[in-house]
């Protein structure tokens, strides 16, 4: 029986980094070929890295591409690869190149351009025009990308009626939790209902605000799952299909059909017998709390590297949030690299602290200790005339967390030491955060983490751990910012299980308060929420960049306008 062996290359490509793109992709060619691969697909635009962004719009950059795919091709003697690329000269493709033996046999240009939430495609791209088909090993093989498959009237089922019995389909498709879920359901769907074995290869890396997850997969044509990738991780998936695997229910499908284009692809004759591969399911897809940790870790970790930044510091408060970020920096970087400040004022307890210095100790790091009190009282004397006669309000608070972002971006400037921030999604939401103080920084690690999910993941890192990382009395006090006496965050915010909610339903779904009341919170708190977020926007644009984690974060796909006199409350 004849048989196609298919290997996913499930790697980490940086942007921009055409020539280090290049060396891996060849690289996973060569493992690929030790494993008598006969074709290996590796994720959309591999070679640029995804997304490129106006880089695009770079001639350079475009023709560089080009002559990386002209090297890559050069490696392909006795194998078939299909490598995502940017396409074109003036006129530019997200495309896919189907390289045989050495020679650039087929182009595939993308049908469907995404241009929602974080993508913008058609800010740079045309769109393509035609499927196609590869015959290799005697087997019809359709070639699609990533945003193609969603459609179910789309390019894979125009490829499977005009016979194809495999589909691949190269992707590089961001993280937010929950979503292989989405993508397992819908590769499913629509292997099922073309009759088609699909194989979907996804990119895994972080990229500034988002992070890719792997998690490849094949599909036989009942949608049975036969192989699943590893998320987070980079890996090469090998598994063989047989020829009649992917055939349609009704026959080869209507070869006539005029608007796929057909490629037959000359046979190999050096390919080396290999023993027949056994299909299985390689993993189990992780937990929401386990794949939202590994997303945080690998694109802390991805973030700094391909920045060129190798040591961070973290001003450490003895809060559960600072915790969190100093325990994903350890494992991201590792604890020699990390570096943590607790900045004191009159204002700071005992317990804060006691609570800081177990975080630390748990986590082996490094504790430096800088009292803030006689440069706030400097800022306060020279402000002393400036200020005579006004009471003391919020200024005086925020002047306290403006020295600390003073302190510790002068420890970064110093030392060469990335600054992470500590603010989660529920405070960026709303403004309660300072900027310039505890906003001050390079990136902002858990800033699409809402509260309620900082406290579980504190919970689950104790619990992978097995020893307590996150001391209790850090996940059971009351959250405070300890710029004045007796302060809480329950002071300004309603509890975070309450706030949560409405930030969920008004962010990521759009609700609006006659929605968010009726699903039973208080109309005036609902309205106060909103009117909060609306009206920190400013401050959201002078953040950090963070990892996006949730299906809507505040960053790309969150375009509000600065300006702007709608009022939704």
């Amino acid at each position: 029986m004849e048989k196609l062996r298919v290997s996913l290359a499930q790697i980490n490509p940086t942007v921009g980094d055409l020539a280090g793109n290049t060396k891996k992709i060849i690289e996973y060619i060569q493992k690929a070929r030790e494993q008598g691969a006969d074709i290996v697909a590796f994720p959309e635009m591999a070679v640029t890295g995804y997304p490129p962004e106006d880089l695009l719009l770079k001639p350079g950059f475009i023709k560089d591409n080009l002559e990386a795919l002209r090297a890559i091709q050069k490696e392909t003697r006795g194998i078939t690869a299909v490598v995502g690329f940017v396409d074109g000269e003036k006129e530019i493709y997200n495309a896919a190149a189907v390289l045989h033996d050495g020679e650039l046999s087929a182009v595939y240009r993308k049908m469907y351009l995404p241009n929602y939430s974080v993508f913008d495609e058609e800010r740079y791209f045309k769109r393509g025009r035609e499927p196609l088909i590869i015959s290799l090993n005697g087997i019809d093989i359709g070639i699609s990308i990533c945003e193609d498959i969603w459609y179910a009237e789309g390019p894979v089922m125009i490829e499977a009626m005009a016979g194809a019995e495999v589909i691949i389909n190269i992707n590089a498709s961001p993280f937010y939790h929950r979503k292989w879920k989405l993508r397992e359901e819908m590769v499913a769907s629509r292997a099922a209902d073309n009759s088609a074995a699909i194989a979907y290869v996804n990119a895994v890396g972080g990229q500034d605000e988002l992070v890719f997850d792997g998690h490849s997969m094949l599909f036989d044509r009942q949608g049975n799952i036969i192989a699943r990738g590893r998320s987070f991780e980079e890996e090469l998936i090998t598994v063989d299909i047989g020829k009649g695997s992917g055939v349609r229910g009704q026959g080869p499908g209507d070869k006539t059909i005029t608007t796929v284009r057909r490629i037959v692809l000359p046979e190999i004759d050096n390919k080396a017998a290999y023993p027949t591969l056994s299909a299985h399911v390689e993993v189990s897809p992780p937990s929401l709390i386990e794949e939202v940790y590994k997303a945080l870790v690998l694109g802390t970790r991805d973030y700094m590297a391909k920045n060129g930044f190798k040591k961070a510091i973290i001003a450490l408060s003895g809060g559960i949030d600072s915790a969190l970020v100093a325990a994903i920096a350890v494992e991201a970087i590792g604890k020699e690299n990390v570096t943590t400040a607790f900045l004191p004022s009159y204002y700071t307890s005992r317990e804060s602290r006691e609570d800081a210095e177990r975080v630390a100790g748990n986590l082996g790091i490094k504790l430096l200790t800088i009292h803030i009190q006689d440069t706030f009282e400097s800022y306060l004397n020279d402000l002393k005339e400036v200020f005579s006669g006004v009471n003391p309000d919020t200024t005086e608070e925020n002047l306290q967390a403006r020295t600390r972002g003073n302190i510790i971006m002068a420890l970064s400037n110093k030392f060469g030491w990335l600054v992470l921030t500590t603010g989660n999604k529920s405070e960026m939401s709303v403004g309660y955060a300072t900027l310039y103080g505890d906003m001050a920084g390079g990136f902002a690690v858990i800033k699409d983490v809402p509260k309620t999910m900082v406290y579980e993941l504190c919970r689950y890192i104790n619990s992978i751990k097995e020893r307590e990382i996150i001391p209790e009395t850090v996940l059971t006090k009351a959250p405070t910012a300890e710029l004045k006496p007796n302060q809480t965050d329950q002071d300004t915010l309603p509890p975070y299980d309450v706030l949560d909610s409405i930030l969920k339903g008004y962010i990521e779904e759009n609700k609006g308060i006659e929605e968010l009341a009726s699903l039973g919170f208080q109309v005036e708190m609902v309205r106060k929420v909103i009117r909060m977020v609306d009206s920190s926007e400013y401050k959201r644009r002078q953040a950090a960049p963070g990892i996006k984690i949730t299906p809507r974060a505040l960053g790309k796909d969150w375009r509000m306008p600065i300006t702007n006199r709608y009022e939704s409350y």
